[in-house]
């Protein structure tokens, strides 16, 4: 059986990543020229630069004032950690896992911390009903399922006079998806998943809910030093002006500040939200069209617009994780397509990036490659049975 015709056009940058995300795509390294590079964090001109980090991010997404917005270490996974090493144990904690991160903080939780918790889980592509989560508890959850292609709806099931903490894993959510600040108590992002920063930084949320609990609790466990938030019993407020724990990279503080200022210019939220849309949309049109793939998450109210997650559905198929391994491996040696095979713990299949740092026409480009690809894959399955 001879191969299919590959299709004329190629997207012009192939990179849809789950994280580290593709760069916005204006972004040239001489827009880093001006990183303090060779210079102290701690000097007028590293803490400047932090701090306009820090009050540009508010800016964009639109976090209220009395919110401090911290620069932490270990990316998003640090910040998430700091929050629940530092407040839980307080009361009675709820985990909700419907994806691997998910997952990951329940068994931090669970073995590590061994703390009173309840566990609700969701399979890949749905999500736990937050109608059924008692809010006067501590509640840990992603808003969006990075590995499973799924988001949280809205915020309206968590009530305004909760008694507990909601504690929000908001990565590849945060710039994409309207986040309700009102509802997060505790909210995470990394740098290098929607705006295509570089890896190493998380960004640590938190209202004056979060900050009377750390200042009116102290854990019974030891806390490492990047953990700690508080001096003498108060909020260290230094972590939330640009002192930060240990010494940040300051040319990747640099690329978030572009970043950012590229946020602003294609509007901000509702700019990058409407960019990360029109990216799914093409992929839901061509999911429409062809019966042999579909969206892991069946209910389109809660797909995620950045980490799309696709399956295959041929009943030709007879492995499916070599299958998807094997369309991933063409489209990445033809360039057409780099890192897009599902996360080793999802269910098989392909996972694209659609946050706003992606062009449209290369999501449009990519498509047919991934059916010349899957073509190509059942030809040679059946040239081998």
């Amino acid at each position: 059986m001879s191969d299919p015709t590959k299709p004329a056009k190629r997207p012009g940058n192939p990179r849809f990543s789950s994280g580290p995300c593709a760069k916005p795509p204006t972004f040239t390294l001489d827009k880093l020229s001006d990183a303090a590079l060779g210079r102290s964090h701690r000097a007028a001109i590293g803490k400047g630069k932090l701090k306009d980090a820090i009050e540009t991010t508010r800016e964009v997404l639109g976090i209220p004032a009395d919110y401090r917005i911290g620069i932490v270490p270990a990316s998003d996974t640090g910040a998430v950690e700091m929050a629940m090493w530092s407040m839980l144990g307080a009361r009675k904690a709820t985990m909700v896992a419907w994806e691997s991160f998910g997952a990951g903080w329940v068994t931090d939780v669970v073995k590590q911390l061994k703390i009173d918790a309840e566990i609700k889980e969701a399979d890949y592509g749905e999500i736990v009903d937050f109608a059924e989560i008692d809010f006067d508890t501590d509640v840990v959850f992603t808003w969006n399922g990075t590995t499973s292609g799924v988001r949280v709806p809205s915020g309206d099931a968590i009530p305004a006079d909760r008694a507990g903490l909601t504690i929000c894993d908001a990565t590849s959510a945060a710039f994409a998806q309207d986040l309700p600040w009102d509802k997060l108590d505790v909210a995470t992002f990394s740098w290098q998943k929607v705006l295509g920063g570089e890896a190493a930084h998380g960004m640590l949320i938190l209202n004056p809910r979060a900050v009377e609990r750390l200042e009116s609790y102290t854990p019974p466990w030891p806390l490492p030093k990047i953990f700690r938030m508080t001096k003498g019993g108060k909020l260290n407020e230094g972590i939330f002006e640009g002192a930060t724990i240990n010494t940040p990279s300051m040319l990747a503080v640099e690329d978030y500040l572009v970043a950012l200022d590229w946020a602003k210019s294609v509007g901000g939220v509702p700019g990058l939200k409407k960019r990360a849309d029109a990216n799914t949309a093409a992929i839901a049109a061509f999911v429409e069209t062809h019966d042999w793939i579909d969206f892991l998450a069946a209910d389109p109210a809660i797909r995620s617009n950045t980490s799309v997650c696709l399956k295959f559905t041929d009943d030709r198929i007879r492995d499916g994780a070599a299958f998807a391994k094997a369309v991933s491996k063409r489209l990445e040696s033809e360039g057409v397509a780099y890192d897009i095979n599902a996360y080793r713990d999802a269910p098989a299949g392909l996972r694209i990036w659609c946050g706003g740092t992606v062009e449209t026409s290369d999501i449009e480009a990519l498509l047919p490659w991934i059916e010349w690809a899957f073509e190509a894959e059942i030809a040679a399955q059946t040239e081998t049975a």
